[in-house]
């Protein structure tokens, strides 16, 4: 996995204020970490609707060590919540959402008033705040979705791309993060496996032999959006160029020996994961550590895209989990794991 470079970012951050959404989360806790650890901002929000998360991360962010610390309970839902958040905020970093798959199809409105809803709300809180920048995270799910969950994420990607329309020249801008799985995470396979392991289950659930998917780290994927913040100039979707593996290789890397019971695919689940469709290859630009997808409104400069250098995808290109041209066995995946803390 390649370094991702954001020093830039880090010298603007200085004496700025910045907000994310869905801070108590994984990812969340893990940029606040960062931020941090590396720069004075001047406010650092963590907006979220769980007060007992916010008050359990508040006890290792605590306002006295890092006095520009904020907790703001609030929900993306609600647009006069978020308006007043925003006031006075610089960057945003859009990483709430309503993310598991088995509940948003069985909660579909549900899904689409966090994720589809919230994603304009954001939009509009953003533009009427003169927010310089937002960055929302997706899921390689919002790419050919056959799940609710992926369905309402594309719906977000589209409604953030199409905002840099709406706010106009010197406007807010805005683009989109999409990567695969993030190991380690709370909604992560790789929690619940050493759950099963700890407590002594004589086999691993497997919900097909053939299913791939793609990996990031927490950190890497923290680093990922950093340098994306640093880079963007409005309507990109950013694609990480990160390994897949297998999910029988996973399940051995973590538990050699121990027995496989093969369960069949979740409603809503697919074999193999998609970030990039044939379809958007003529918009894609390739680069070592990334790819790019340029949006395909008139405000998009072509400009731009030599600024962005990088070489354009082939016709045809699309970028899949069974497809991929890395991958990681059990050693790379145990190493990962033991750099994650989660061994």
């Amino acid at each position: 996995m390649l370094h991702y470079s954001y020093q830039n970012l880090i010298s603007e951050f200085e004496g700025k204020s910045i907000l994310i959404t869905g801070g108590t989360g994984s990812f969340g806790r893990a940029f606040v970490k960062k931020v941090l650890n590396e720069c004075k901002p001047k406010r650092l929000i963590v907006y979220s609707r769980d007060e007992l998360k916010q008050y359990e991360m508040a006890q290792e962010f605590n306002e006295k060590d890092y006095p520009c610390m904020r907790y703001f309970i609030g929900d993306v839902r609600d647009q006069a919540r978020l308006s007043m958040a925003f006031k006075g905020v610089d960057y945003v970093i859009h990483a709430a959402a309503l993310k598991h798959v088995p509940a948003a199809e069985y909660n579909p409105m549900e899904c689409i008033r966090t994720n589809v809803n919230g994603a304009e709300n954001v939009v509009n809180a953003a533009i009427n705040n003169n927010v310089r920048q937002v960055i929302a995270l997706s899921t390689d799910k919002a790419a050919n979705p056959i799940n609710l969950y992926g369905a309402s994420k594309l719906a977000s990607d589209k409604i953030f791309v199409a905002a840099n329309n709406i706010s106009g020249a010197g406007g807010c801008r805005f683009s989109v993060v999409r990567y695969g799985n993030v190991v380690g995470s709370r909604g992560s396979v790789i929690p619940f496996f050493q759950k099963l392991i700890e407590s002594g289950a004589k086999a691993l659930p497997i919900t097909d032999k053939r299913m791939t998917r793609f990996w990031i780290t927490l950190p890497q994927s923290v680093d990922f959006v950093l340098s994306c913040l640093d880079i963007m100039q409005g309507g990109e979707i950013f694609v990480p160029r990160i390994p897949s593996m297998n999910i029988v290789d996973l399940a051995k890397a973590m538990a050699p020996g121990k027995e496989l019971d093969y369960i069949g695919i979740r409603p809503g689940e697919k074999l193999h994961e998609c970030m990039i469709p044939c379809d958007v290859a003529p918009n894609t630009l390739k680069f070592k550590d990334r790819y790019i997808i340029t949006p395909s409104f008139a405000f998009w400069d072509h400009g731009s895209s030599d600024a962005l250098g990088g070489e354009a995808a082939e016709n045809g290109f699309s970028y899949e989990s069974d497809k991929n041209d890395e991958w990681l066995d059990q050693g790379d995946l145990q190493r990962l794991l033991k750099d994650s803390g989660l061994l």
